[in-house]
């Protein structure tokens, strides 16, 4: 649920052209070399003008060989939150709620506690992280609950509400004051979907399913809500958990209510290249609210990144700028991003959450390696 390499970055003075593919090649080996370093398994799916093109590498299943698919369901973490304020922005758009309305309005005394105040945080600032509230990812405790071996394995089936998940954000103080900085915090997605219900009455997990999986024929997409298996096609997934050097373990099977509007989506490589050509395109935003979208603010020690609602602008090596998300959840490491025209996507998810670095093959893909 976390954002690999915090997010994305400033926006160089010189405008840059992405690489040609050359057969995807360099895709290729950055593939391989993270197999070499330790991933189990890799699946990378790209999306130009030529086509849909994948590739795979390593294992699905360590116990009996099995290798990758292209076709793999996989847990995309934080890459939900962009399907999130996809949602917010098109009811935005209809004129059912506003980027700056307070959170209070929605959700009155929610937020509040411990110098939390619903009533100073706007829409705005849940999805572009400025809000100052808390993770309660990082909360001591839902760590050792949700984190570690014995806690995992302890309670990886446990049901968790959404405004249970805000209640442990708010036994901290905000980070800042709102709107004063930055600072990654999956709380800002529970809201986020909260917001979602209380203006439309329905789950986000509906309203994503009519506005943006069903419209673009996602079939590979889905929010299980409570359901602890991934759908078939499917690869294991593997964490060492809170020991880096400890032995590997088989996570795949876990309630996803732990991550909720922050990270529980399943996906595929084709439907993520295809959800976000079409959102660059303006295929499910209206011109405004795309520029809303990718409005960034810079984020603090991370000079190749800035974030948008929901979205992150990452600057690569060779200086091409793509857009997109991260997303990290027990045993899955995913990235997803396309090129501003939309014209250029690409997909890769890890079944390893401890090694390997989902960007190098994003360079390889639209720098050449």
């Amino acid at each position: 649920m976390a954002a690999t390499a915090a997010a994305l970055s400033a926006v160089l003075a010189a405008p840059a052209v992405a690489a040609p593919a050359a057969g995807h090649q360099a895709t290729r080996k950055a593939v391989r070399a993270a197999v070499e370093a330790g991933v189990p398994g890799v699946t990378a799916t790209a999306r130009d003008p030529h086509g849909t093109w994948s590739t795979t590498a390593g294992v699905g299943d360590t116990r009996t060989g099995a290798p990758r698919s292209a076709a793999d369901r996989y847990r995309v973490g934080s890459i939900t939150k962009t399907f999130v304020s996809t949602v917010l922005l098109q009811l935005e758009a209809e004129g059912r709620l506003s980027l700056d309305d307070k959170v209070d309005k929605w959700l009155p005394g929610v937020v509040t506690g411990h110098g939390n105040d619903g009533r100073l945080v706007t829409v705005r600032q849940l999805l572009n992280h400025t809000s100052g509230i808390f993770n309660y990812t990082a909360d001591d405790d839902f760590g050792r609950t949700y984190f570690t071996k014995d806690g995992f394995f302890q309670h990886r089936y446990d049901t968790l509400t959404p405004t249970g998940l805000v209640a442990v954000a708010m036994k901290h103080k905000p980070a800042f004051a709102p709107g004063t900085s930055w600072a990654y915090s999956n709380t800002n997605y529970i809201l986020a979907g909260l917001v979602i219900k209380a203006v439309t009455g329905r789950s986000y997990a509906e309203e994503i399913t009519d506005r943006v999986i069903r419209p673009l024929h996602l079939t590979g997409t889905s929010l299980p809500g409570t359901r602890t298996t991934l759908p078939h096609p499917s690869s294991r997934a593997y964490s060492k958990l809170t020991d880096p050097v400890g032995p590997t373990y088989d996570v795949t099977a876990l309630n996803p209510s732990m991550a909720s509007s922050a990270g529980e989506l399943i996906s595929t490589g084709a439907d993520l290249t295809r959800f976000y050509a079409a959102l660059l395109r303006g295929k499910l935003l209206a011109p405004h609210q795309l520029k809303e979208m990718k409005t960034t603010v810079p984020v603090p020690g991370a000079p190749d990144s800035a974030y948008g609602l929901g979205l992150i602008d990452h600057t690569l090596s060779c200086g091409v700028h793509v857009w997109g998300h991260d997303g990290g959840i027990h045993g899955s490491a995913s990235t997803a991003v396309t090129t501003a025209d939309g014209r250029h996507a690409l997909a890769v998810n890890f079944n390893g959450d401890w090694t390997g670095d989902p960007r190098a093959v994003l360079d390889a893909e639209f720098c050449g390696g």
